[in-house]
Order: structure tokens, then C-alpha cells, then sequence
């Protein structure tokens, strides 16, 4: 059982109706008049959406306990994309309803973290740095040398990034799949 007065951040617990939050934010309030209470932020661990709400500190919830599992991302074949348990060697095919934005970044036989709460899963974390070589980009300009000065690359996955004048077109570069940022050369 989650008791609201217990509230931290990183918390998940089922509402009672089927729904999973996670506490973003919390925050104990004791007004000077009236009762306490504990104003939070919470995110919709399957949909995405943050919403903030208030509660009695002595409201109980439901543990709710979310599966992070490693999985070999292995093909897509059309709008399913496929990933690999390590352990069992079984293929799980996924909607790409599935994946986040930074899904861009990966690329075949990458492991990636497969979310689910009892069984169902919600969404795919990929690594958070990834090693990619640089397919397409501009030529950088002799020059041109001001500091932070960046051009249009296309990555081996397809991805488009902001990179350094310096990158050419072979690098293998390292990203933030996180922030979808240039961090270094590889």
C-alpha cells in the first residue's frame, strides 16, 4: 500500500480505477487553517499525461509495480517491430504506437528496456547513448569557425541531428537519445 503523506518522487500506484501514476512532484502543505494536505504532480504512466491534484495524506492507493525488461530490438516488418528476449530466445512484436520519439536512434541488435505493468506493455526505453555513423550532412564551410556552429545530418537509422562543423560524412558519432543531441565522436 502507497499512503499519500509517504509520497515521493519516482512513486507508482494504481488510482483505484484502473490507471497508473507516477509522483513527478509532491509537495506537503499544512495552511495555517484547515487540514494538510499533499499537492502533487503525477504523470500517467501509459498515456504520457501529466496532470497535478491534491490529496488527503491519509488517502491509500495501490502499489503499482512496472516491468523493465532488456530485449534485442531485431526488425521491423512494416508497422511491427520486433524485439528479442535474451533469456528465452521468444520475439515480441510491438505496434509502433509503442515506441517513444527516440525511437529514431536505434538500430538492429541494440538492447532496449521493454516497460510494462502486469503484462502489458506501455513502452520501449532505448539506450540512453547510442554509437551512430553519420550517412548524409553539408559539407562545413573553411572558415566558418564561430563558436557553436552547426549543420543538418542524417544518421545510419534515418535520423536527422545538429552536428558540429567538423563532422563529415563516415563518422560514427555518439548521441543523447534521451535529448536527440550530438555529444561526441565515437
Amino acid at each position: 500500500m502507497v499512503i499519500a503523506g509517504d509520497f515521493k518522487n519516482g512513486v507508482t500506484f494504481d488510482m483505484g480505477d484502473g490507471t497508473v501514476w507516477q509522483v513527478v512532484e509532491f509537495q506537503h502543505v499544512k495552511p495555517g487553517k484547515g487540514a494538510a494536505f499533499v499537492r502533487t504532480k503525477m504523470k500517467n504512466v501509459i498515456t504520457g499525461a501529466v496532470v497535478e491534484r491534491t490529496f488527503n495524506p491519509t488517502d491509500k492507493f495501490q502499489d503499482a509495480r512496472i516491468d523493465r525488461k532488456d530485449m534485442e530490438y531485431s526488425y521491423n516488418d512494416g508497422d511491427l517491430y520486433y524485439f528479442m528476449d535474451m533469456e528465452t530466445y521468444e520475439m515480441l512484436p510491438l505496434n509502433s504506437d509503442k515506441l517513444g520519439d527516440n525511437f529514431k536512434f536505434v538500430k538492429e541488435n541494440m538492447t532496449c528496456k521493454i516497460i510494462s505493468y502486469k503484462g502489458d506493455v506501455f513502452g520501449v526505453e532505448p539506450p540512453m547513448f547510442v554509437e551512430l555513423e553519420v550517412t548524409d550532412c553539408e559539407p562545413g564551410v573553411r572558415g566558418n569557425t564561430t563558436t557553436g556552429v552547426t549543420k543538418n545530418a542524417t544518421l545510419e537509422t534515418g535520423a536527422k541531428i545538429k552536428v558540429p562543423l567538423f563532422i563529415n560524412v563516415g563518422d560514427k558519432i555518439k548521441i543523447d537519445t534521451r535529448t536527440g543531441e550530438y555529444l561526441e565522436r565515437a
